[in-house]
């Protein structure tokens, strides 16, 4: 079945992190839409561009069946600071769907839902952040907690992946 999933973009937003999702759910057959809070290019931190066909005010839970979090600390500050992206990755949250952020992408969930108790990882300079928040917080290359799936760096993106394909799956395994 193709899935619907929605990988979040803002200028400063970490490459890989960005684009090894989008390849690799593309080549599952998934359509992979990029979302950002304006249309036009945005620039990841080494340069790359990418062009959103969505502007987050145009996302809805009930039109995607996945939303993608990817890092960069400038990327990520700017998307926890889009009431729409909140909304959106709220609703999301709401809709029991999955929701998969890395390295510093889990700021987005901090600022948009509850994440007291959920099991969750990052990079390791926000971890304080996410225990503050109340996170269970764990040192693992991605941890699946419900309908979140956390990962901390771009050498975890296999992990992530895998498991953001499985969940997709319906937990069968890829």
């Amino acid at each position: 079945m193709v899935m619907r999933i929605a990988i979040l973009a803002a200028d400063g937003y970490e490459e890989q992190e960005f684009w090894y999702p989008l390849f690799r759910l593309t080549e599952e057959g998934h359509q992979a839409v990029v979302a950002s809070s304006q249309l036009g290019k945005k620039t990841g931190k080494y340069g790359y561009p990418v062009e959103p066909s969505l502007t987050t005010s145009e996302l809805s839970a009930g039109k995607f069946d996945c939303a993608i979090i990817p890092g960069g600390i400038k990327g990520a500050e700017a998307l926890r600071m889009d009431k729409e992206i909140l909304r959106f990755v709220r609703e999301m949250h709401k809709s029991s769907k999955t929701i998969g952020a890395i390295c510093h992408g889990p700021w987005v969930l901090l600022s948009s839902i509850n994440i007291k108790g959920i099991n969750m990882t990052c990079y390791r300079g926000m971890k304080d952040d996410l225990i503050a928040a109340g996170a269970a917080y764990e040192d693992k290359e991605v941890i699946t907690s419900n309908n979140i799936i956390t990962s901390r760096m771009p050498a975890d993106l296999p992990a992530f992946m895998r498991e953001i394909l499985n969940k997709l799956k319906g937990g069968k395994k890829c």
